[in-house]
């Protein structure tokens, strides 16, 4: 996807550890949680990250894009560059669930509850979250949903869609990239009760 997220797999290798495992998500959530911040506009403008039209978004995939809230003056918080997973459609826009208000160990068991329900096992372009509303509510193993689903407005986003391809899902969901607009402390409390 980007400079950054090759340097991270080049790391990630040398270290001996294999993709897609909990020992590599582990891995990934204490090395990319040292990181310090990560210049957002850089990453999206690298010639590698690839960027798609943010009135199309493609159920099940994973994005990354700048967004400004229509109710920022009356939430309690909010995050200016989600990284969402497409749930479905929804009026004016789309239902996605932002991992960045899942602190870093509940997003691990969160991805790894959603790679169960990757399309494929081939983790490329093809590969995609088999995922719905339906499926969120339904299944134990991905309880952790409920302070992640959001309604994005079509003309909230700001940006086009950066989408992260299946074999960056791991990288791109503990890398800091999370812009909120309040306190961090009081949004994993949140998502914690909420869970």
């Amino acid at each position: 996807m980007s400079n950054l997220f090759a340097k991270v797999e080049q790391d990630a290798f040398r270290a001996g550890i294999s993709p897609r495992t909990k020992q590599s998500r582990d891995w990934f959530r204490k090395k990319l949680g040292a990181m310090g911040k990560v210049n957002r506009n850089q990453l999206m403008r690298d010639e590698q990250v690839k960027l798609v039209n943010k009135s199309q978004p493609l159920i099940g995939s994973m994005n990354m894009f700048f967004y400004d809230p229509k109710h920022k003056d009356t939430l309690p918080y909010y995050d200016r560059f989600p990284l969402s997973v497409i749930v479905g459609p929804a009026k004016g826009g789309f239902y996605g669930l932002n991992l960045h208000y899942l602190p870093p160990v509940l997003r691990a068991k969160m991805l790894d509850a959603l790679m169960d329900v990757a399309s494929n096992k081939k983790y490329d372009d093809s590969t995609r979250f088999d995922i719905s509303y339906k499926l969120l509510s339904g299944t134990s193993k991905l309880r952790f949903y409920k302070p992640c689903l959001k309604h994005y407005l079509f003309a909230h986003v700001k940006s086009r869609l950066a989408r992260v391809s299946a074999p960056e899902w791991e990288i791109a969901t503990f890398l800091p990239t999370a812009d909120f607009e309040g306190s961090k402390t009081k949004i994993y409390s949140d998502s914690r009760s909420m869970i």
